[in-house]
């Protein structure tokens, strides 16, 4: 299910839809922790109890966090960090 723009959850707020595919739907969102837009990766359902997926989705998440860690140190506050 789709999330819309001004959905809560937790800290974050959607502002909009990134893309989807099938491990899950990427949207922009808004931290109010950290003070600036992150990514948000939804995982359908079928993931949460498939092991060898979810291993792959979490080797995926630490990926992009060290990626966008280096990033933004480089670059100061980039526009958008991963979560």
């Amino acid at each position: 299910m789709p999330l819309q723009a001004r959905t809560r959850l937790g800290r974050l707020r959607i502002l909009a839809p990134l893309g989807a595919g099938g491990m899950g739907e990427v949207y922009r969102a808004s931290d109010s922790r950290l003070g600036r837009n992150v990514a948000l990766k939804v995982q359908p359902p079928s993931v949460t109890g498939d092991a060898e997926r979810l291993e792959r989705f979490e080797r995926e998440a630490r990926t992009v966090f060290a990626s966008a860690q280096d990033e933004t140190q480089e670059a100061g506050q980039g526009p958008l960090s991963a979560i």
